[in-house]
Formats: C-alpha cells, sequence, structure tokens
C-alpha cells in the first residue's frame, strides 16, 4: 500500500495502534501455567473492544486470532493446550484489520528467568529491527533494509533467518510488496517511495538460517530447532527521514 491521503494515514494510524496496545497488554499477561490458548483470547478481547478484527483468521482462515510461538517455534504458532513455563521464550504476532485497513505488530518476551544467552539474543533482535527501519528511506533501493537487519545480525554472531521475510500492508496482511528481504538480496533494486506502507520483520537466530514447515501446515521451526527472535512493526516510508513507526501504543 502507498498511503496518499491524510484520511489514509490516520486509519493506518489507529489499526496500528489497536495492534500495538494489543500485543503489549497480552505480554504484561505472560505468566506461566497459562496455554496459548487463553492468552489468544485475552488478545482476541482487546482487538473486539477496539471494533477491530484477526487479520490471520479473515485472511486465511488460521485457527486462532494471534500466532503464538513458542521457545522452538519460529512462526505462525497456533494456539492450544501448550502451558507456558518459567524461562520460555514466547513470541506473539498480532495483525489485525480495521475498517479495511490492516495493522502488523509482534515481539518476542521472556517468561523469567530468562537465560544469559536468550537475553543477548532478544536485544540484538530488537537493534535488528531497530537498523531495519532506519534503512527504510525514501529513494532507496528496498535491499537496505535486509542489508543492514543482516549486517546486525551477523555483527554479534547471529543470522537472519531466509525464507521468512517482511511484506507490503495496508489494504490486505500481505499487500505489495510481497517481500522485503531479511538479508541483502543483490537482485532486489526496486526503489522505496514515500508513502509506503511495510511490515518490517527480522528473525534473528541463534544457528539455523532457514525454517522449515510442520505437519499441521502453519507451524515453522529451524531444522536443528534453533531459537530465533522476531520483532515487527509496520512503518510508513519518507524522504530524508526516518520512517513514520505506525504500530505504537502511545
Amino acid at each position: 500500500m502507498i498511503i496518499k491521503t491524510a484520511e489514509e494515514l490516520s486509519a493506518m494510524q489507529e489499526i496500528g495502534k489497536i495492534c500495538a496496545i494489543t500485543l503489549k497488554k497480552m505480554a504484561e499477561a505472560l505468566t506461566p501455567g497459562m496455554t496459548t490458548k487463553e492468552l489468544d483470547l485475552y488478545g482476541a478481547e482487546i482487538l473486539a473492544s477496539y471494533g477491530a478484527k484477526s487479520a490471520p483468521i479473515a485472511c486465511y482462515n488460521f485457527p486462532g486470532h494471534n500466532c503464538i510461538s513458542v521457545n522452538d517455534v519460529v512462526a505462525h504458532g497456533i494456539p492450544d493446550d501448550t502451558v507456558i513455563k518459567e524461562g520460555d521464550i514466547v513470541n506473539i504476532d498480532v495483525s489485525a484489520v480495521k475498517d479495511g485497513f490492516f495493522g502488523d505488530n509482534s515481539g518476542s518476551f521472556a517468561v523469567p528467568p530468562i537465560k544469559h544467552i536468550y537475553e543477548k539474543l532478544m536485544a540484538v533482535g530488537k537493534e535488528a529491527l531497530n537498523e531495519a527501519i532506519a534503512a527504510a528511506v525514501a529513494g532507496y533501493p528496498r535491499n537496505g533494509i535486509g542489508r543492514a537487519a543482516e549486517k546486525c545480525a551477523k555483527r554479534h554472531g547471529y543470522k537472519t533467518i531466509r525464507n521468512l521475510c517482511g511484506h507490503g500492508v495496508g489494504h490486505t496482511l500481505h499487500d505489495d510488496p510481497e517481500t522485503v528481504y531479511n538479508y541483502y538480496e543483490k537482485r532486489e533494486k526496486r526503489i522505496m517511495e514515500p508513502g509506503l506502507v511495510l511490515a518490517i520483520e527480522p528473525f534473528v537466530s541463534i544457528g539455523d538460517n532457514y525454517v522449515v514447515d510442520m505437519d499441521d501446515g502453519w507451524t515453522l521451526k529451524t531444522p536443528h530447532r534453533h531459537q530465533v527472535v522476531q520483532y515487527e512493526h509496520t512503518v510508513m516510508v519518507r524522504e530524508d527521514q526516518p520512517p513514520l513507526i505506525l504500530t505504537l501504543p502511545d
């Protein structure tokens, strides 16, 4: 999507804020002993209170309102009877729609106590997102986003997941462009233009750099079950300045 009017920007900021508030409240509710299904239903209640609906259900008939991925589940975890325990790393991915506009916001959260190795990984994951976002400037190639994320991960001895990527978002959950690489793809030379809305979401891994499908058709893990973290914002590209982050709770 390319935002062209003040009304479109306002609508995208509204759904972005709803996603961010929902993510924040779900993360705050993380408690040992609760199930991922209970956490998911809590998130659904928050979305409904703002007049929004689950985008994964609306677009793909996903078996849950939000993707909740625990430990070695990298993405698209199905909310179920999995019990959250102390020391778990839980990724919460909130995608929602209101009045025909879509937002996407996610993050990885630790249930204390957290191992030092994972604490460092999470810090680098956030750093990779920030550096990737900073590269999303009008007039520059889109591949600068993945280049920044990958460079950050490598600097700290990690890798990015190469077969998971960001995407356009706005009029649908996965809008044009279909792919925002999380690594440097030299063939991706398309130039970003003002108003372009992107979901930027680098996945940073301790080891493996790709994921494989599980038998349920949704769940993704790395071949060696390595821990991965992911952080995501929906942003609007601008000229001569960093993009406007649309998924902020305040």
